[in-house]
């Protein structure tokens, strides 16, 4: 695990009150239970290939004036500045 997802990690964890060991357990406890993975597995929706392919979408919306456009405010979050909602 690299350093920033294990700080990302940490600090999530310790907004609900638990440690990463804590939320290991529960990961492993429902692996073993449910007998699956507790979520759902897929390709990276934010993968080059996929990116690319939003993007040229976007462009032809754009082009035939179907895209929908919104302002969106800023919010700061541990230090990062990201949207306040996500289309993600």
């Amino acid at each position: 695990m690299d350093s920033d997802l294990k700080k990302y990690l940490e600090q999530t964890c310790s907004g609900m009150r638990i440690n990463m060991i804590t939320a290991f357990t529960i990961f492993a406890r429902t692996v073993v239970r449910e007998r699956s993975i507790p979520f759902k597995a897929a390709a990276d929706p934010l993968s080059s290939e996929n990116k690319l392919r939003c993007l040229e979408k976007k462009m032809e919306n754009y082009k035939a004036n179907r895209l929908k456009l919104a302002e969106h405010e800023l919010t700061e979050r541990n230090g990062d500045i990201s949207p306040a909602t996500s289309d993600f």
